[in-house]
């Protein structure tokens, strides 16, 4: 496959992927397994998160400027900017130990990331069934601190490749008895900080092996995504609001099999 159309479908797939339940890292992983496609250092991977991060920034401009103004004088602008740090804070601590495992043994494993793809769907499918229809907490904002902190320990499940960042913050919410789209919302916005950190140490880590020769495919890459996750973020919240979780644990199943047998039949 030609560069850059390897590199608009990689783009289109972290756009399309990076804010729902279905595991971003695990579809780039296995699509750049079977086309064959690795940058020095995950260069371009990285990179078109931040293509990603960057949507979700510009969507949610306006309300975080809003909050933090706030901030200055209102007590639950304060909470909700604490909660959402608290959520924040075991990933930053788990992902540090445990940064070299992850990048080298993990994420060189496509079998388990099908398999997690296929396992973190059923959950999925179940959670969605069980969630509370009268949720205790509808506002992304105002959650308890105790139950920011679970979910922060929640989203650490997904340093496991192909659980899905995303989809394990709201299985946690969802089983604290978060509604749904308050539960996306609130993913959306534990994603800023732990989404951009996780890049920035990537970028640090990796600094001395990082190639930027290829800057048409990495530039297409990432204004795709970018394009791309605006569309994803406005639309998500609204559906996961009226019709909840369900296609996406079909997604995953669907995937995640596809994906299994694909690497069943080369090896």
């Amino acid at each position: 496959m030609d560069n850059l159309l390897t590199a608009t479908f990689l783009g289109l797939l972290e756009g399309l992927t990076e804010f729902i339940p279905v595991s971003s890292t695990g579809h780039l992983l296995l699509a750049g397994h079977f086309l064959g496609f690795h940058s020095a250092g995950n260069t371009f991977e990285v990179v078109i998160q931040l293509g990603a991060i960057m949507a979700l920034f510009s969507v949610y401009a306006a309300k975080l400027t809003q909050l933090f103004l706030a901030a200055r004088h209102d007590d639950g602008a304060r909470r909700a900017i604490v909660s959402i740090l608290l959520a924040f804070l075991p990933a930053v601590g788990i992902g540090l130990l445990l940064h070299k495992f992850i990048k080298e043994v993990l994420f060189e494993t496509p079998v388990l990331i099908a398999v997690m793809l296929i396992l973190g769907g059923f959950v999925l499918l179940a959670v969605d069934r069980i969630a509370p229809k009268q949720p205790k907490h509808t506002d992304a904002l105002a959650l308890p601190f105790g139950k920011s902190l679970a979910i922060g320990l929640c989203q650490c499940l997904a340093m496991v490749p192909g659980v899905s960042r995303s989809g394990a913050t709201i299985v946690g919410a969802l089983l604290m008895g978060v509604e749904k789209r308050a539960a996306a919302e609130f993913s959306f916005l534990l994603s800023m900080p732990t989404m951009g950190a996780a890049v920035a140490y990537d970028l640090w880590k990796n600094r001395e092996v990082l190639d930027f020769s290829a800057v048409s495919d990495i530039a297409v890459g990432f204004a795709v995504a970018f394009v791309t996750a605006i569309f994803v973020v406005r639309w998500v919240l609204n559906y996961v609001g009226r019709h909840g979780y369900a296609v996406f644990g079909w997604w995953r199943i669907i995937v995640g099999s596809a994906a299994l047998v694909g690497l069943l039949l080369v090896s």
